[in-house]
């Protein structure tokens, strides 16, 4: 789960070296021609969002550039803004039910903690996934990452943590218990069209991933599933096997991590997000319902 010494948080804001800040300089610049970015206002394209896509290519700067491009030019064909402000609040709440899903609290270093128990994905699940036509399943996926980086994780960065580091990234469990390789094979372009989805447009959105309870047959599924992943996220894949207790508390506070896991958090993966105190207080009680954004430590409509 890290290697002694490793600090998670490397090219992040707060934590770059002098060849990455250089690197980010000539990211802000390169995008400044491209009329991409105005330096007096950036407006969501913060340093946190820039060095998401400079990390997922190495700090490379001209790479980092093309990735950017070909996400705005996907943004712009899919009506990204326009599709999430305006997206139905009830489809979006019952679409959580497809994908990992916030447990509501916070792993050590302040990311947010998801959940994906794959066994819940059952034969009817499966029928109401693929009972909608694939261009508004894909919506759907879209709406959840905007959620995901516009709402869950500013709100992080201004709640409690280790570090001022900005918080840019989820910590996921995938939990896969009970799975037979029959269901994965049946669910392998449903896990992979959000996994490519990510890689390609939310770069760098997701931290540690632990892998629970895994089977007997998991290097098959492995197999299939890690050409998804680019070289970066493969490397923060852990594969805990069925007694995950031990190696996720030293990821997560024992308050903070789910019953099914050894924690004594009172939530399962059909549940709503259980907020702590601190998280209350910020979103006035409770997590409201649909598209919402969180900026400058307040909830908004996008």
């Amino acid at each position: 789960m890290g290697e002694p010494g490793y600090n998670i948080f490397a090219g992040h804001l707060g934590h770059l070296s002098a060849t990455q800040e250089a690197a980010l300089a000539q990211f802000k610049s390169s995008l400044t021609e491209a009329k991409f970015y105005d330096p007096e206002n950036p407006g969501r394209l913060d340093d946190p969002t820039l060095l998401r896509f400079l990390r997922a290519r190495s700090f490379d700067p001209a790479a980092a550039l093309k990735q950017f491009s070909d996400s705005m030019e996907w943004r712009k064909q899919n009506d990204v803004d326009n599709l999430y402000a305006t997206f139905d609040v009830d489809e979006m709440e019952d679409s959580r039910r497809f994908y990992p899903r916030w447990t509501g609290r916070r792993d050590k270093n302040g990311m947010p903690i998801y959940v994906y128990r794959i066994a819940s994905l059952d034969s009817k699940i499966q029928k109401d996934i693929h009972g909608v036509p694939p261009a508004r399943r894909f919506q759907r996926i879209i709406v959840l990452y905007e959620y995901m980086v516009r709402f869950a994780l500013p709100l992080c960065t201004h709640l409690p943590h280790s570090t001022q580091t900005p918080i840019t990234c989820v910590m996921t469990i995938i939990d896969l218990e009970n799975v037979s390789i029959g269901s994965m094979w049946t669910l392998r372009s449903h896990l992979a069209e959000s996994a490519k989805l990510a890689t390609a447009n939310y770069p760098e959105t997701l931290s540690t991933i632990a892998i629970v309870n895994a089977p007997s047959f998991f290097p098959t599924i492995w197999g299939w599933i890690k050409g998804w992943f680019d070289p970066g996220t493969r490397n923060k894949i852990h594969i805990l096997g069925k007694t995950p207790k031990e190696d996720l508390l030293k990821l997560i506070d024992e308050e903070n991590l789910p019953r099914p896991y050894g924690g004594a958090l009172d939530w399962e993966y059909k549940d709503e997000p259980v907020l702590d105190q601190d998280a209350k207080d910020m979103v006035g009680g409770q997590l409201p319902r649909g598209p919402h954004v969180f900026v400058d430590g307040q909830v908004g409509k996008p």
